[in-house]
């Protein structure tokens, strides 16, 4: 007899809560989980296909290590060893810049980056690179400097917001919004509300909204420096609100003023009157915006997000009751990380800072790989993460990672990246594990689940955390833990609490091993690092999460950590463990100044001289790369690189290069046809899809193709094969959104 049990999705930053129906070991069934606080039984229909995701064809059964060029199965003490030695041959050899780590990336779980980075700190090296490090870059590296710490975000106030602007971000498809399409078509439906979507096609998003503004692609900052000029010039800023709670104002004010923006307009594609009546509505309404990758990926993509928050902070909507909130969190996504700093490293060939809350840009690894420099990148570490499918200009990669010496992946299938490996080893995957996320997706309640391993893993693998751990250990950088430390693990947590305590207090210099510690004690007891490390979280979790737990309804007291941990435990289905003061919301800003900061010296050049005359031969391409290739369009049927088996999409028209009818009239292609789609890169071929969707002169491709699955059968197309590591802004953020390219029937 089978039996459902409550989880989540793991395939999107949703993680919407799903019942699985579990039958002699086997996933059999999924439903939404109306349990589930946050998603209250919505589930799209990626979640409710994940196991697809679970049973892919080529799932890893054993460790392997590559001998002339073939996978032969290894033991795991013998495969820890042997990488163990490499690495410390090379950090002796080469230094700390030697290692980079590549993970922190999943969708489903985060314990792996705790364990990772500790990992990469023991040995000395801050070389971290994240899936977040090619999208997230510029928004982070401006959250750090406007708002004190680069993984301080802000999410619109959707349940209380009279205009929400959908700005590059196709929601009703994408989500990154609790419940996302429920909550865009009920804003649009409300007479008293507006839905806005500034998008250059018709998405999704568009059709719903109230309001749509196709500007042209690649004139984000035009237009944001518009409705800017605009409000400063009829005195729709927000005086007191910028006098209170923002810095520098008067050093940039001069740029919005006498400031063509007619001609800025005409340049976006769009009307006036549109643009001047939104800008109205930003005096009149209490408004909220939601970016996504058409702002963090188009073109001029860190200027984008610098002049957003911009217009946010004269209108005064940050920290607002309707408006834009920074979310409570257990652990932050990530770390701020200032370059400023002297200790802060720089990408030693392309000078890049790690501006993805601690991580680097992943446009620069070839550069860093590739290179004659004594200390360039030699050794690979990697776990939860597909670089050759997922990451910007996939030659590059596999020129860079075939030339390291040491290539590790840890990951559930032999994925693209893992075959070009010198040692793979196998993760259970997130049904066979504890895990969790911290994506901030809520204000002020602060939500938390921690998935349990409802099925047995039936190949010889760990978690990606465990793993880490065991490669810590080798290397020699876990501490021998005494007799009566390990003896209190079996016993009550807060014996075992205290016990830990005792021996640190006695011994700090251990404590920079406190995530491997926890990992061989209690971790070994509960068959879990990540469990492990989410106890001690809670346990060391800082006065500020306390007071957040205790306004929520958790009593106060010093094991108020080891309590919350029970009722996590407790409710599988996830539950609200905190709420922030809604009084105080910018209360959470980290600047020096406590405001907003308003001058970053970085782009204060680029933001003033920007304008309609400055654009016009940036946008003018040359004839042999005539159209922008949208490099990674968000449709109901594609999701990341964890969904390998195609049969999720049996019978859908899934991976295709989708034109308007005026291009495909024009080039004299028909839906159906095969075409062939040319970029600086590299070619692809594939079938034609012809939309009202799309805009003249846009081409569409979707993510998350060309993986070799089975028989080493490809499905759909690679889209990175199209992508360049040189298309990219200065912090190192690709222009995936806007990529030169030429089309023509094949």
């Amino acid at each position: 007899m089978g039996s459902w049990h409550k989880t989540g999705c793991v395939l999107c930053a949703q993680n919407c809560g799903l019942e699985v129906f579990v039958e002699n070991n086997k996933m059999v069934k999924v439903r939404p989980d109306k349990d589930n606080p946050r998603s209250q039984g919505y589930a799209c229909r990626k979640g409710l296909s994940v196991i697809y995701h679970q049973y892919p064809k080529d799932r890893l059964q054993t460790p392997l290590k590559k001998v002339n060029g073939k996978f032969e199965p290894i033991s795991w003490d013998s495969a820890l060893e042997e990488i163990a030695d490499k690495l410390k041959i090379s950090l002796d050899d080469h230094g700390p810049r030697s290692v980079a780590y590549l993970g922190s990336s999943s969708q489903g779980g985060h314990f792996e980056a705790a364990y990772g980075v500790s990992l990469l700190k023991k040995m000395g090296s801050q070389n971290l690179y994240t899936s977040a490090g090619q999208e997230f870059s510029g928004a982070w590296w401006v959250q750090g400097r406007m708002f004190g710490k680069q993984y301080l975000l802000q999410i619109p106030d959707d349940h209380n917001t009279e205009m929400l602007i959908a700005w590059g971000w196709n929601g009703m498809v994408t989500h990154q919004m609790p419940q996302a399409p429920k909550m865009l078509k009920k804003i649009a439906k409300d007479p008293q509300r507006i839905l806005v979507s500034v998008d250059p096609r018709k998405s999704e998003t568009a059709k719903a909204a109230n309001i749509h503004l196709p500007l042209r692609p690649g004139t984000d900052s035009l237009l944001i420096k518009s409705l800017i000029s605009i409000i400063l010039e009829n005195g729709w800023e927000n005086k007191e609100y910028i006098k209170e709670h923002t810095q520098g104002f008067d050093q940039i004010k001069h740029w919005f003023e006498n400031f063509d923006y007619r001609s800025a307009i005409e340049m976006c594609g769009l009307e006036y009157d549109q643009v001047f009546e939104l800008s109205r509505l930003m005096k009149e309404k209490k408004w909220s915006y939601h970016p996504d990758l058409g702002i963090y990926m188009g073109r001029n993509s860190t200027l984008n997000s610098y002049l957003l928050n911009v217009l946010g902070a004269i209108c005064g909507i940050f920290g607002q009751k309707g408006g834009n909130l920074i979310p409570g969190f257990l652990a932050p996504v990530g770390y701020h990380a200032d370059e400023r700093k002297e200790k802060t490293w720089k990408t030693v060939i392309t000078g890049m800072p790690p501006a993805a809350a601690g991580s680097f840009p992943a446009t620069v690894l070839p550069e860093e790989i590739l290179n004659d420099h004594p200390e360039r990148i030699r050794n690979i570490i990697l776990a939860s993460c597909n670089p050759i499918r997922s990451w910007p200009d996939t030659k590059a990669l596999e020129k860079a990672f075939s030339s390291l010496d040491l290539l590790v992946v840890c990951d559930i299938v032999m994925s693209e990246t893992a075959r070009l490996a010198d040692y793979v080893l196998p993760c259970r995957t997130f049904y066979e594990s504890w895990e969790a996320t911290f994506f901030p997706w809520n204000s002020p309640e602060i939500y938390f689940q921690m998935r349990r391993p409802i099925i047995k893993h039936e190949n010889d693998s760990y978690e990606a955390a465990q793993i880490m751990t065991m490669l810590a250990d080798k290397m020699g950088f876990i501490p021998n833990i005494p007799d009566e430390v390990m003896e209190a693990a079996s016993k009550d947590r807060m014996t075992f609490g205290a016990k830990l305590m005792e021996w640190l207090g006695a011994n700090p210099k251990y404590l920079s091993s406190i995530m491997f510690i926890l990992a061989k004690t209690i971790g070994k007891e509960w068959e879990s690092a990540s469990l492990a490390a989410l106890w001690g979280l809670l346990m060391t979790a800082p006065k500020e999460f306390r007071k957040n737990a205790q306004r929520i309804g958790f009593e106060p007291g010093f094991d108020i950590g080891d309590r919350v941990f029970q009722a996590i435990l407790d409710n599988p289905q996830g539950m609200w463990i905190g709420k922030l003061d809604e009084n105080d919301n910018l209360g959470m800003i980290k600047t020096e100044s406590g405001k907003i900061e308003l001058v970053v010296p970085e782009l204060m050049e680029q933001a003033e001289n920007i304008n309609a005359e400055s654009e016009k031969e940036a946008l003018n391409h040359k004839n042999e790369f005539p159209y922008i290739l949208n490099a990674g369009r968000h449709t109901p049927k594609n999701i990341n690189t964890m969904m390998r088996n195609p049969e999720w999409n049996k019978g859908k028209r899934a991976c295709t290069v989708a034109v308007s009818p005026e291009l495909a009239q024009e080039l004299d292609i028909k839906d159906g046809d095969l075409v062939t789609v040319s970029t600086e890169a590299g070619s692809e071929t594939a079938e034609l899809e012809v939309s009202d969707e799309v805009i003249k002169n846009m081409v569409l491709i979707p993510h998350g193709f060309g993986l070799l699955y089975g028989d080493d059968a490809v499905y759909g197309i690679n889209v990175n094969n199209l992508t360049s590591i040189k298309n990219r802004d200065f912090i190192g953020t690709p222009y995936h959104r806007y990529v030169p390219c030429r089309l023509e029937k094949a």
